[in-house]
């Protein structure tokens, strides 16, 4: 798989399309699909051992990792993009960060050889022998992992804003995120996960097109405004919840790429008015957008976008 070197100054572009991790970070989306399928898989099973392979993937020291032996698991949830699986009283908590992936083994691992090479951060073995890896690719190790007693003891979770899908986030509730917000460009607002949980470059692009919104707009906006802000954040998330639906871990990267209208689609024609969907390349990401759809035809400017990024 090919990756862009993304200079170290913004720019705009529409016939460049990073191959490394455009489309394919795990987002809320990906995450309650994950929860449903491994709830499915996991629930009422006994850890036999959980390997940690990737000792820096580990962020606490207390409960060991070895305190999950023989501990039965009894559920799976989420908080914004961590997925949390209870084992006994205490609480596997993992964020997959930009290139994690949890893939399902349904036979007992061969032993490792050369433990620590490779992409494979640890190793999650049932009494039946099934059970999980988790892995990380490329060289920028993001992938983190927990073992708790409480969620609430992840410093990522205790920060989350609320959760976009939640019954309690109504119209209102982001009426007022966006006015505190004020001036702040709707695009950062939206992919802070201290403000709203679970929304990452690939969805709020997808949401900012949806709702024909440029992803530079003050995010402090007209009644009308934030409700179709609103409605395009329910469609486009729980559309791609529906989707997910019952589909494995394999499956969840090519449902995600497929269905996506604007992000990791740069140079393309957008679906919905034939225009060439662009894109803002800086640091380490990008954000696709539809000029026609988002931004009255006009191209964005490197320095709108330095600005978010302050």
């Amino acid at each position: 798989m090919g990756v862009l070197r993304f200079a170290s100054k913004a720019h705009t572009s529409t016939d460049v399309r990073p191959s490394g991790h455009t489309g394919w970070v795990p987002e809320l989306p990906e995450v309650h699909a994950l929860v449903t399928d491994l709830t499915a898989r996991l629930r009422g099973q006994v850890v036999q051992r959980f390997d940690l392979v990737s000792f820096a993937a580990l962020k606490t020291f207390d409960p060991p990792p070895s305190a999950l032996a023989g501990q039965t698991i009894g559920g799976v949830t989420r908080h914004g993009k961590f997925l949390d699986i209870g084992v006994g009283e205490l609480h596997l908590i993992t964020h997959l960060a930009r290139a994690g992936w949890l893939r399902w083994r349904a036979e007992a691992p061969k032993p490792m050889t050369k433990p620590g090479r490779g992409p494979l951060a640890a190793r999650l073995v049932l009494d039946d022998g099934s059970g999980f890896d988790l892995t990380e690719a490329g060289t920028k190790k993001s992938l983190a992992i927990y073992v708790v007693r409480d969620p609430a003891d992840v410093p990522g979770i205790a920060r989350l804003g609320p959760d976009p899908l939640a019954p309690e986030f109504t119209e209102a509730v982001l009426a007022g995120i966006l006015s505190k917000a004020g001036r702040a460009q709707i695009k950062g607002v939206l992919r802070n996960q201290s403000i709203i949980a679970g929304i990452g470059n690939a969805y709020s692009d997808e949401i900012l097109h949806s709702a024909r919104m440029s992803p530079f707009k003050p995010a402090s906006m007209s009644p009308i405004e934030t409700a179709r802000l609103f409605d395009a954040m329910q469609v486009t998330l729980r559309g791609a919840i529906e989707r997910a639906d019952g589909l494995s871990a394999s499956e969840l990267k090519q449902e995600k790429k497929s269905n996506l209208q604007v992000h990791g689609r740069s140079g393309e024609p957008c679906p919905v008015c034939g225009d060439t969907v662009r894109q803002v390349i800086f640091a380490d990401s990008t954000l696709q957008y539809c000029p026609t759809c988002q931004t009255g035809g006009k191209p964005l400017a490197d320095r709108v976008l330095s600005r978010l990024l302050k």
